[in-house]
C-alpha cells in the first residue's frame, strides 16, 4: 500500500471513530486529530492521534517528533475547574504513527524503547510498514499499567490498521 492510500484509510477511520481535525504546527506531523470521551477503566480521556508520512524515517526523527507531539498534547489539555474532582484534566493519550516502507530494526527499537508515560501523559509512537501493510505497536504488559496499553492496542487497531 502506498502512503497516500494509507493516509486516506486512516482519515476514514478517524471520522468513523469521532476524531476531529486539529490545527497544530508541529514539524513532521502531517495530520492531527482529537477526541474526548469517558473510558470505563480510565475515566475522562483526551485522545490525540497524528500521522507522519515519510518515505524514510530514522530513530532520531521518531523520538524527536514523538516528543514534540507530547508537547502539543500537553498544551491542548485544559483543566476544568467546574468539575467535581477539582479541575483535574482528562487523561491525555496520544498516538503518533510513522508510515514508512520497510522500517529497519533501529526504528522499531526506538518505537519500543520510547518512554510512553511521562508527566501525566501517555504517548505511543507506532510504525506502519506500508510495504508489508503491518502496524507495529507496543505490546500490552502482563503486570500493572495494562489499562493504558490495552487502550493503545484497541485504538491502534481502530485508527491505524488499514
Amino acid at each position: 500500500m502506498d502512503i497516500p492510500t494509507y493516509r486516506e484509510a486512516v482519515a476514514a477511520n478517524r471520522r468513523r471513530h469521532g476524531f476531529e481535525a486539529v490545527d497544530a504546527d508541529v514539524d513532521g506531523l502531517d495530520h492531527l486529530w482529537e477526541t474526548r470521551e469517558t473510558d470505563d477503566t480510565l475515566g475522562d480521556v483526551a485522545v490525540f492521534a497524528a500521522l507522519v508520512e515519510a518515505d524514510e524515517t530514522d530513530a532520531e526523527t521518531l523520538v524527536d517528533t514523538t516528543s514534540a507531539f507530547r508537547d502539543v498534547l500537553v498544551d491542548r489539555i485544559d483543566a476544568r475547574p467546574e468539575r467535581a474532582d477539582g479541575g483535574e484534566s482528562a487523561t491525555p493519550i496520544g498516538y503518533v504513527t510513522f508510515a514508512t516502507p520497510d522500517p529497519d530494526a533501529s526504528l522499531l527499537g526506538a518505537m519500543s524503547g520510547f518512554t510512553v508515560a511521562r508527566g501525566r501523559t501517555n504517548v505511543f509512537p507506532l510504525v506502519y510498514d506500508t510495504a508489508a501493510e503491518r502496524l507495529h505497536r507496543h505490546e500490552v504488559p502482563r503486570l500493572k499499567g495494562r489499562g493504558i496499553y490495552r487502550r493503545q492496542a484497541d485504538d491502534a487497531e481502530q485508527l491505524f490498521e488499514a
